[in-house]
């Protein structure tokens, strides 16, 4: 265990910190998934709605400090990327 008080403290910090990271970074994971669900079934509609709210959260998790903010913007391209494949393909099918 620690040695002294304000190494204590330090340990309480990091435990609330890793928590609330843990737990944004869950919510920013899980929306994505819904995104990725929404592509794989085709409806753009619900897809674009997710992928609105994965972005904001995805950008929400990077300016807490979270993830870097390069690896917010890798993620969001990514998601941005597919959903417009998906739209194409939906054009091009129409």
């Amino acid at each position: 265990m620690s040695i002294n008080r304000s190494a204590e403290k330090r340990e309480r910090q990091n435990r609330k910190r890793r928590l609330r990271n843990r737990s944004t970074k869950s919510t920013m994971k899980t929306a994505i998934k819904k995104f990725n669900e929404a592509v794989a079934s085709g409806d753009v509609e619900s897809a674009s709605a997710t992928l609105a709210a994965s972005l904001k959260l995805i950008d929400s998790t990077a300016s807490k400090g979270v993830i870097h903010k390069n690896t917010a913007n890798r993620k969001k391209s990514r998601l941005q990327l597919r959903f417009n494949k998906m739209e194409q393909a939906n054009v091009a099918q129409a």
